[in-house]
């Protein structure tokens, strides 16, 4: 391997991309790595209605598309591949991807995102993709005129269950406390939806269905009373986890294993960056992970000044 590029970002998501932006923009030799396709979780949001300059909203296909569209005017070729361990060298860092092969960059940006919470509850493995769901996008116009139920009470769990409403007769709103947590307009517009029925302080005990899933097992928080819905499909909005397994014994990470950095999104090792959902912050958004973006691809540019 003869090439040490300047920096190399890990994910392709709205963080990656903007880091993408900048540093190109700063003429730094780059490479992108992503294992799947560019756009991360936004690929899967049906409608964004609060990133600046969409006035009247934009889908989250569009939006990436947008993104993606500005990067490949300055040279944008993402290499598809999964790094499983990033190492330190001191002047240099090491990417280890899953093929084998290997990267060096004098700095890195680590922007891959998160993944979403399962319940961990009986069933839920076994009827994922016959029923069970973690994106209503993909899924949802399956479930025509059929009954789901939605597990959760942020704002990705009440924004998807209003979306559910174009297709499903019906959809139960499943929340584990006695209010839901979301925005206060997303709550108004769900609660005001005749078509999303809240089941208040109860959690799902179990999935049941042979080649589909046909009913869900519920349990009152408060009462320990349990009851059966029937359902034809349960999509799941309970939180996110961070895909920071590939840097766990090389960065200081919190106890849900979101990496922790300063304001200026400096890891713990010099020369290395976080980004986005994958970062340790209170607030996850899309504009968010494009401030951070822009943040570490500025940093980086100081850092390999200053070396």
């Amino acid at each position: 391997m003869s090439d040490i590029f300047d920096l190399a970002i890990i994910g392709g998501g709205p963080a990656g991309l903007t880091a993408y932006l900048y540093a190109a923009r700063a003429r730094l030799n780059i490479i992108l790595v992503e294992k799947t396709s560019p756009g991360g979780q936004v690929l899967i949001t049906d409608f964004v209605e609060n990133y600046p300059g969409f006035p009247d909203g934009i889908s989250g296909f569009e939006l990436i598309e947008s993104f993606v569209t500005q990067v490949k005017k300055l040279g944008f070729e993402p290499l598809r591949e999964e790094v499983i361990r990033l190492e330190d060298l001191g002047q240099n860092k090491k990417l280890i991807l899953a093929s084998g092969n290997e990267l060096l960059a004098q700095t890195v940006i680590i922007a891959t995102g998160a993944k979403p919470n399962t319940l961990g509850v009986p069933g839920e493995k076994k009827l994922t993709g016959r029923g069970v769901s973690y994106c209503a996008t993909c899924d949802g116009p399956f479930f025509r005129d059929q009954v789901v139920a939605v597990v959760g009470g942020g704002n990705t769990a009440v924004q998807e269950a209003i979306f559910l409403t174009r297709f499903a007769s019906k959809v139960y709103l499943i929340h584990r406390r006695d209010q839901l947590r979301a925005q206060k307009i997303l709550q108004e517009r769900a609660l005001s939806n005749k078509k999303i029925i809240p089941i208040w302080n109860t959690v799902v005990e179990e999935i049941l269905g042979d080649d589909q899933v046909k009913t869900i097992k519920l349990k009152n928080c408060k009462t320990g009373e349990e009851s059966s819905l029937e359902v034809d499909g349960v999509f799941i909005f309970i939180g996110i986890t961070p895909n920071s397994d590939f840097v766990k014994d090389l960065l200081t990470l919190d106890e849900k294993g979101f990496i922790i950095t300063d304001s200026e999104m400096r890891t713990n090792v010099p020369g290395i960056f976080a980004a986005g959902d994958v970062r340790s912050k209170s607030c996850r958004q899309i504009v968010t992970a494009c401030g951070d973006g822009a943040t570490a691809a500025f940093l980086a540019e100081h850092f390999l000044a200053e070396k």
